[in-house]
């Protein structure tokens, strides 16, 4: 560990809802910016032998913070690199630092003619997050690519090096998310393809935008732009000057039902709405089904925009996307979400599931 690592600044009293971007949250008793490995790992370590709450910030997009703040440290994860490295025939590696901006090494890897990743762009946040919830979007997540995490761990006080097959990925989880804490990523590794096309795209609503066949190929730039105009579309790409998309990304993960499970819901739905109703399936691993969270909540009775002139509302663009437009609270925050997820119950007996993390709060 470096001397220079031991000299960072500590900051008291640092409003975090300037680092979140739903841009609410209290502050933070102590603020750490680590713009160095040495830097980041001394900073936790440092809050353990004080024995203080600890929270590693990344990009803060998929952080649902207290009004209150954060009665502990917050280790702000600055860190940069990325390491491009060749293997045999088109098999290429790229590391990158925990804090290197995620949308950004997409776009260096589109450039670069290294495919993999693209259906993933405008996805915001840091590297270091994206294991932890197994990202995806449009038919790719991060597991598909991801052959490594380095981390320390706050178990052993030691740095580990995690492979793909011990992060437990799963939908939207890893063993990251699971075990929240122990783990401080520093670098995740990904194994690419030096190919000018994308990886079949597996997803319909990208296929329609391409106008191309689920499964066929196009070109990465193409793949690339076609997911930021789908997302931008959603309110899903941070743009300062948009309210709608001040939020957390998607509020609720897609339920993942049974085929008994499913059956009910059908018959909630036909009920509800009739006997012509149907309702989207996808299928999940183990012979499950993935529901659509936002068919849910729309059938359920919360349209976009609900409730209509909010500091915190459901957004314009998207069901998924709970925004504050400016002004509002957490707690406000929450009680929409609780509103929401009471409402999809009472109509078709699924519980929905938060996607973001929640830092001194619940739901």
């Amino acid at each position: 560990m470096t001397s220079g690592a031991r000299a960072q600044a500590t900051l008291s009293q640092v409003a975090l809802s300037g680092y979140t971007t739903l841009g609410l949250g209290g502050p933070a008793r102590r603020f750490v910016p680590a713009g160095t490995e040495d830097g980041v790992i001394a900073a936790v370590r440092d809050a353990d032998r004080r024995g203080e709450p600890l929270l590693v910030l990344g990009g803060g997009s998929n952080l649902v913070i207290s009004d209150d703040g954060f009665d502990g440290t917050v280790v702000q994860v600055a860190t940069r690199g990325v390491q491009v490295e060749a293997g045999d025939g088109p098999a290429v590696t790229v590391t990158a630092a925990a804090g290197e901006n995620w949308d950004a090494l997409v776009g260096r890897c589109v450039s670069a003619g290294l495919s993999g990743v693209e259906c993933l762009a405008g996805i915001p946040g840091l590297v270091g997050a994206t294991p932890i919830q197994n990202v995806g979007a449009y038919g790719q997540e991060v597991a598909g690519t991801l052959v490594a995490v380095r981390g320390y761990d706050r178990v052993s006080g030691e740095v580990a090096e995690l492979a793909a097959a011990d992060c437990g990925f799963g939908y939207r989880t890893s063993r990251f998310k699971r075990d929240p804490g122990r783990f401080v990523v520093l670098t995740v590794t990904f194994a690419l393809s030096r190919d000018p096309m994308s990886r079949p795209v597996g997803y319909a609503e990208l296929a329609r935008r391409l106008d191309v066949a689920v499964g066929e190929r196009v070109p990465l730039a193409s793949a690339r732009a076609a997911v930021l105009g789908l997302r931008r579309g959603k309110g899903m790409v941070i743009d300062p000057a948009d309210p709608d998309t001040r939020s957390a990304g998607s509020f609720f993960t897609n339920p993942v039902l049974t085929a008994g499970q499913y059956a009910a819901v059908q018959q909630a739905a036909r009920a509800r709405l009739g006997a012509g109703a149907s309702v989207p399936r996808y299928p999940a691993d183990d012979g499950l089904v993935k529901v659509p969270a936002a068919w849910l909540i729309e059938r359920a009775g919360f349209t976009r925009g609900f409730p209509g002139e909010s500091t915190v509302r459901i957004s314009s663009k998207h069901t998924l996307a709970l925004v504050n437009a400016g002004g509002g609270s957490t707690k406000a925050l929450l009680e929409l979400a609780a509103q929401i997820r009471d409402g999809v119950r009472a109509a078709f007996g699924v519980g929905l599931v938060p996607e973001p993390v929640l830092v001194g709060v619940s739901l």
